[in-house]
């Protein structure tokens, strides 16, 4: 007997892709140091592949202290320096400081809003917005809910959060949905 054939998004073509589409992407997440995790490796994804960070995801929660972002906050300079030579993370070092300065703006964050996720998800009211797309080509790269959060982490001094990154931060933590229709996922 032939196996049943399961529909996902097109995109999810690897083993790694698969497993991160099927458990994670488009899942809503209220744990903060869950969502910091989500804006450094979107933030270090700018310019490669997703699956290319998901590839290195492993290395960074263990140089990152979990993602816990008072750890990161106290990475000092020459903690950067020797994480510019581990071939595990993506040596930027625009990418590696910004990971550092963003955790100490969203623990500024967390004393004016009480938690980060209180903060990010009132960019969408609280609740997913669930897109309708049929195919890849109808999902936008960023959304005025995405470029009023660009905008607002930019003021606060976050880094590497353009538009187009917070709106596939949004799709990760699951404040968008953009599985498509037929994806057996949505």
């Amino acid at each position: 007997m032939p196996s049943k054939i399961i529909k996902r998004c097109p995109w999810a073509t690897t083993p790694d892709m698969i497993a991160y589409h099927d458990a994670e992407w488009g899942v809503p997440l209220h744990d903060d140091t869950g969502l910091f995790e989500f804006l450094v490796l979107e933030g270090a994804q700018a310019g490669l592949s997703w699956e290319t960070i998901l590839r290195k995801r492993e290395r960074y929660q263990q140089l990152f202290g979990g993602f816990d972002p008072a750890f990161v906050a106290n990475v000092t300079p020459a903690r950067i320096k020797r994480m510019m030579l581990d071939p595990g993370i993506v040596r930027n070092r625009a990418k590696i400081e910004s990971a550092v300065s963003n955790a100490r703006a969203l623990l500024l964050v967390r004393q004016e809003f009480d938690t980060f996720d209180d903060y990010v998800w009132r960019f969408v009211d609280g609740k997913p917005i669930c897109n309708r797309w049929r195919r890849m080509g109808e999902v936008p790269a960023s959304t005025p809910q995405s470029e009023a959060m660009s905008r607002d982490l930019r003021a606060r001094g976050f880094k590497f959060v353009g538009p187009t990154i917070c709106y596939a931060f949004m799709q990760a933590v699951g404040m968008v949905n953009d599985h498509l229709l037929d994806c057996a996922f949505r």
